[in-house]
């Protein structure tokens, strides 16, 4: 099984991260930025940093 995570054009709200790994793992989108959300209040700036590394290497769909 190979997984192939992008930025998603369709489920984009911000960057499209959170839209494109739900579309990779087959989540619903609400539900990884819920989670993407409690990571931030959780570990404060990590999740944000690393939400902004995968903004810019990840490609578009």
């Amino acid at each position: 099984m190979k997984f192939h995570i992008c930025l998603s054009e369709t489920n984009k709200k911000l960057g499209g991260v959170c839209g494109g790994i739900a579309q990779c793992f087959h989540f619903e989108p609400s539900i990884v930025r819920i989670v993407f959300v409690l990571l931030v209040l959780l570990f404060r700036l990590y999740p944000i940093a690393i939400y902004m590394v995968l903004w810019a290497i990840l490609p578009k769909e």
